[in-house]
C-alpha cells in the first residue's frame, strides 16, 4: 500500500479550506440587513412617507359661500395648488359710504393673511370687525369645498386636469364666471358641469336694493333653471329683468368658456 505524499496532503487540505470559505461568503448576504436594504427591501416604508392625496393632487379655484354681515355680504374665492392656498380674493365685500374705505384697507390684509395661514384661523383687521368675521366665514366655506373636491379627485389628480382639450365630459367641475356689471348692479354665475352637461347653476351676485330685490327674486331662479335646461348661455331673457338677464348670460358664458366650451 502506497503512503500519501506529505505535499499532496497539504494541497488537498488547502483546497478544502478555500472551498469552505467560499461557501460561507456566498451564504452570508442572505442574513445581512445591509444587503437587504441595498436590494430594495426597505422600499415599502419610503412609499408610506409620501404625502397622502386630497387637495394636493390638483390645482384650481374654489368660491366660498357668501356670508351676510351688518354692512353687506362678504365672499371669498381661493386658488389652491399643491395642497396650499396660493391666492385669495374677495369677490364680494361691503361697499358704499364709509364701507368703501374700510373694505379698501381690510380686504388686502385679509387676503394676505389667508394665503399665509392657509386656514380660516386669521386675525380680524382693526376697524373692520364685521367684514373680518364675514371673510373668515366665507373662507372656511371655500376651504371645506376645496377639501371635499380634493378627496373626490384623489384617483384622478383633479377634475379640471382630467378634461384635457375639449374634454369637459371627463369629470365634474365647479366653474365661477366673471362678474358682469349691469345698470342695477353686478351679476355673477357659478355652474357645475358633469359629464359634459350643466347639472347646476347658481347666482353668486345679483342686483339688490329697492325694486331690484323683487326682480332678482323672480328672475334668478328662472335663469338658473334655463341654464341647466339649455346647457349653454343661449337662454331667453326673463320678462321685466332685461339687464339682469343680460348680465347673467354674460357671466354664464364666461364660466362655460373656462370649462373649454
Amino acid at each position: 500500500m502506497k503512503k500519501s505524499h506529505p505535499v499532496r496532503r497539504a494541497v488537498l487540505a488547502g483546497a478544502a479550506t478555500v472551498s469552505g470559505i467560499v461557501l460561507l461568503l456566498s451564504l452570508k448576504p442572505a442574513s445581512d440587513p445591509g444587503a437587504a436594504s441595498a436590494a430594495g427591501g426597505a422600499a415599502p416604508p419610503a412609499a408610506a412617507e409620501a404625502p397622502q392625496g386630497g387637495r394636493g393632487a390638483g390645482t384650481g379655484t374654489v368660491t366660498g359661500d357668501a356670508a351676510d354681515t351688518q354692512y353687506g355680504p362678504v365672499q371669498v374665492r381661493l386658488t389652491v395648488s399643491g395642497g396650499k392656498v396660493t391666492a385669495a380674493e374677495a369677490v364680494q365685500a361691503p361697499k358704499g359710504g364709509q364701507s368703501d374705505q374700510v373694505t379698501a384697507d381690510a380686504v388686502p390684509k385679509l387676503n394676505q393673511a389667508a394665503v399665509t395661514a392657509g386656514a380660516a384661523d386669521i386675525d380680524a383687521v382693526s376697524g373692520a370687525t364685521y367684514t373680518s368675521a364675514g371673510y373668515k366665514q366665507s373662507l372656511q366655506s371655500a376651504l371645506d369645498k376645496a377639501a371635499a373636491a380634493g378627496s373626490a379627485d384623489e384617483t384622478g389628480a383633479g377634475g379640471a386636469a382630467e378634461t384635457g382639450a375639449g374634454g369637459a365630459g371627463q369629470g365634474t367641475q365647479v366653474l365661477t364666471g366673471d362678474v358682469t356689471q349691469t345698470q342695477y348692479g353686478p351679476v355673477q354665475v357659478r355652474v357645475t358641469v358633469s359629464g359634459g352637461k350643466i347639472t347646476n347653476a347658481e347666482t353668486l351676485q345679483a342686483p339688490k336694493g329697492g325694486r331690484s330685490d323683487q326682480v332678482t327674486a323672480d328672475a334668478v331662479p328662472k335663469l338658473n333653471q334655463a341654464a341647466v335646461t339649455a346647457g349653454t348661455a343661449d337662454i331667453d331673457a326673463v320678462s321685466g329683468a332685461t339687464y339682469t338677464s343680460a348680465g347673467y348670460k354674460q357671466s354664464l358664458q364666461s364660466a362655460l368658456d373656462k370649462a373649454g366650451g
